[in-house]
């Protein structure tokens, strides 16, 4: 790896205590998106001073809520990570949150903080506990990331996170004079912090999961690569406490990720979805069954087979059509979920075993109330993102979970005796081949609200690429909910637009289940179509 695209950690860790927030700049504001506040301090978007803010507003939010168990806190192996932790912990204490952490300040992956509320929760009969988690995610290492988890576990809805971010910019604009704050030593020996092992918990719970005794007795050879992420210390005692055959491959934790694989464009970049950054994997998959790599806080997934890395939208079609074959603890009127930028290939699967779609925007949030019920068994995304309900039909986590993916990938290739690839391979020879893409086009601030705002009367088009066009979407089939964006669709191919809420442009995501010529038609349209319906 060229030292000229490392991260220098010594001059990043300084700048986040040293540099300050200018509010006159909105991309400098606390700013929840999908996945929390997301920023670097090199750019004056993630510093100390934005987790002073969005820690006490955090707090402030919980006792209006009522919200009076632990906070289970989680942070994974970038180098902001533990910065972040400990300031918000000094903010946590001085505000009399009882926290929970990782023995050692150990790191603790996304769906294991979600698990561990869910958990708490359950076992006192009522919501007390929440969570944050400490990430940004696949982003470089220069970036820094934090997110709330309400009781319910996963992503918190844009009702919470919008009055967090609300308080916690006003906290900044007034200077912090608001934040309650107690220095580290005394905030983590005050008996408000906990130190905790969530490792064995979610390590034996999998059991509830994933079908291991099938694994067990297959006699697979495989290989988990933590890529220097949060899940490091699991996949041993996964192994021990199971009794599987996985190598772990590379047990180096580096923040700055010198060991990982350039990107397509040059950048380090922990994409378990891209083939660049999952080479060093790659290269060594006829050494086994099935291989699993993570992004750095466990949820996503990538799998290896013998024909080298799955194209995510690929898996999770696999993976949905053999769940609903192979739960029979899970109610007859259980069904799957997907986001409306998910390949379709999806929606044929779930329909060739007689179980219907949910349909959301964007944003794992749109899942957790159906995961909490039992309605959904299985929710997916297309940025390989997935978690799905216990063998008896109860909830396991509300957030993404690469670990239970990872393992699926394993039960799906010991109980049918075909890997994920090969399934999937089964499911194109019934359906046809799928042409899937996300690009880029440029667009103003003004183009993008439009984009945001449009009706379906807005699109004029009554083909795309050579298709009668059979729906024109702004809210979302399976609840409603408005998808900040356009989807169009035909009987062998779609597209989606959404606006990029950190660039100026948007994105066109696509599929035809046709031919590659007949993808490029449909992106080449898109682009037209979009055009003409933002500047009438």
């Amino acid at each position: 790896m060229p030292e000229t695209i490392l991260t220098n950690i010594p001059r990043l860790i300084v700048s986040y205590y040293t540099e300050h927030p200018d509010m006159e700049f909105r991309e400098q504001h606390v700013s929840f998106g999908t996945s929390g506040h997301r920023g670097s301090p090199f750019k004056r978007s993630f510093n100390e001073d934005h987790i002073l803010a969005i820690s006490q507003s955090i707090s402030e939010y919980r006792k209006i809520k009522g919200i009076n168990g632990p906070l289970f806190i989680g942070m994974d192996t970038h180098a902001l990570s533990e910065p972040a932790l400990r300031t918000s912990v000094e903010v946590f204490a001085a505000n009399d949150v009882e926290v929970r952490l990782q023995s050692d300040f150990g790191y603790t992956p996304t769906p294991v903080v979600s698990q561990a509320i869910l958990s708490w929760n359950s076992s006192h009969g009522r919501p007390t506990a929440d969570g944050v988690v400490i990430t940004p995610s696949h982003n470089p290492p220069e970036d820094g990331g934090f997110k709330y988890d309400p009781p319910t576990g996963g992503p918190a809805g844009t009702d919470i996170t919008s009055a967090i971010e609300k308080r916690a910019n006003e906290i900044l604009k007034t200077g912090l004079v608001d934040v309650r704050r107690m220095d580290f030593s005394k905030a983590i020996t005050c008996g408000k912090v906990q130190f905790i092992d969530y490792i064995i918990p979610y390590v034996t719970g999998l059991g509830e999961v994933i079908n291991f005794d099938a694994i067990r007795s297959s006699g697979l050879k495989m290989a988990a690569d933590p890529m220097g992420g949060s899940g490091v210390h699991f996949w041993e005692p996964i192994a021990d406490i199971w009794g599987l055959d996985i190598d772990v491959i590379n047990k180096v934790v580096d923040p700055t990720f010198s060991f990982m694989p350039a990107d397509h464009d040059g950048k380090i970049r922990m994409d378990c979805s891209s083939p660049y950054a999952m080479a060093n994997l790659v290269g060594l998959k006829d050494r086994y069954d099935i291989a699993f790599g993570n992004d750095p806080d466990y949820d996503r997934h990538g799998i290896v087979t013998k024909d080298g890395l799955m194209p995510p939208n690929a898996y999770l079609a696999a993976a949905a059509e053999y769940l609903f074959t192979h739960r029979p603890g899970w109610a007859d009127k259980c069904m799957a979920g997907k986001t409306l930028v998910s390949s379709s290939m999806i929606d044929k699967a779930v329909g060739a075993v007689g179980r219907k779609l949910y349909e959301v925007p964007v944003g794992f949030k749109w899942f957790v109330e159906g995961l909490m019920s039992g309605m959904l068994g299985f929710v997916c995304e297309e940025s390989a993102g997935a978690t799905f309900l216990k063998k008896d039909g109860t909830v396991w986590t509300t957030d993404k979970d690469g670990f239970v993916m990872d393992l699926l990938s394993a039960e799906i290739t010991a109980v049918t005796g075909y890997d994920p690839a090969e399934r999937y391979r089964k499911l194109t020879e019934r359906f046809g081949e799928s042409y899937y893409s996300r690009k880029d086009a440029p667009a103003t601030h003004e183009e993008k609200n439009r984009l945001k705002k449009l009706s379906p009367s807005d699109v004029t088009a009554n083909t795309l690429a050579g298709e009668k066009i059979t729906a024109k979407m702004t809210t979302a089939p399976g609840n409603g909910a408005p998808i900040d964006g356009l989807k169009v669709t035909t009987v062998s191919g779609w597209f989606a637009a959404r606006p990029s809420g950190t660039e100026e442009i948007y994105k066109i995501y696509a599929e035809s289940l046709v031919s590659r010529e007949h993808l490029d038609a449909i992106n080449e349209e898109a682009r037209e179509i979009v055009t003409k319906a933002v500047t009438k």
